[in-house]
């Protein structure tokens, strides 16, 4: 069942509006006659419920590392009887599109909500939330204005950040009966997405996938090597990657030809027996690597 992705930036209340709708979806389904409702579950994913801290934000590599988390959490819950709600930063539309693919790839609808409160309102939230030791929400004030400067608006004309729901800061709720019956649906059938090439593995069938396969890591890794021996010193960067709208992320540490090879081993080894769609070949090399690269 779908995928509800919540976005906006730090403090802006994405929890609260989280919990709004988890309640919501709970009453729904308790108050519903049909048995396809009934036995639906509701998860509601959160740095809090995966152990992340704050401070995971500082620095690219912890927060990578937690987005990987967060992914992991949503794709072991994603059925066809839950409803996840992925109560992240959310903040990359990469990492948003990513899970776009993961709902679609088993067939489930999926939306994004954000959560539309001002910059301003956001920073004085966050001030008041260091101030209570009570209450483990605030943000060190540098990580907020980072987070606050990189953030990704959703752009509910891309097909990943669509449906798009706007929840603005004061409002008492967010649109609750418009999302369950765009996720949900009142007619007590499953909402049901057909994934599209791009998301469905099949049987290798192809003559020449392995060797397509091989090249493309190949070239990938080529392209690290030449960057790190150009960039000597630099502790780290992004490369872009033609035609892949998610850059490599290097961490400071030099990453040696060996590991790399060993990651492109273990990407092939997993990929032999599955053709993926050559176009997507680049794109989720590079989500291995970004995962995997320490």
């Amino acid at each position: 069942m779908p995928l509800i992705l919540i976005s906006g930036y730090p403090s802006s209340g994405k929890t609260q509006r989280a919990h709004q709708l988890y309640n919501f979806f709970l009453s729904k389904i308790a108050s519903s006659s049909s048995s396809h409702h009934t036995a639906l579950k509701v998860h509601h994913i959160t740095d809090q419920t995966l152990g992340l801290g704050r401070e995971v934000y500082r620095e690219a590599r912890t927060e990578k590392d937690a987005r990987a988390a967060e992914y992991s959490a949503v794709k072991r819950v994603l059925g066809k009887d839950c409803i996840v709600i992925a109560d992240g930063m959310n903040y990359i539309k990469g990492f948003r599109y990513q899970l776009y693919c993961e709902a679609k790839a088993v067939g489930t609808p999926s939306c994004v909500i954000h959560v539309g409160t001002p910059i301003a309102t956001c920073r004085e939230n966050n001030s008041r939330l260091l101030k209570d030791r009570e209450v483990d929400g605030g943000y060190a004030e540098d990580v907020f204005e980072d987070l606050v400067v990189r953030y990704e608006e959703p752009n509910g004309m891309t097909r990943w950040d669509s449906p798009l729901f706007t929840v603005l800061y004061d409002d008492d709720t967010p649109p609750l009966e418009d999302i369950w019956e765009a996720m949900v649906g009142s007619q007590g059938k499953a909402k049901i997405v057909k994934p599209n090439q791009a998301t469905v593995l099949k049987p290798a069938t192809d003559s020449d996938y392995l060797y397509e396969l091989d090249r493309i890591t190949q070239e990938i890794l080529t392209a690290i090597t030449v960057w790190q021996k150009d960039h000597q010193g630099e502790g780290g960067g992004d490369i872009r990657v033609p035609d892949v709208e998610q850059s490599i992320e290097l961490p400071a540490s030099l990453t040696s030809i060996p590991q790399l090879q060993r990651m492109r081993r273990q990407f092939i080894n997993n990929n032999r027996q599955h053709a993926l769609v050559k176009s997507r070949i680049k794109g989720l090399f590079v989500h291995y690597l970004n995962d995997n690269i320490q």
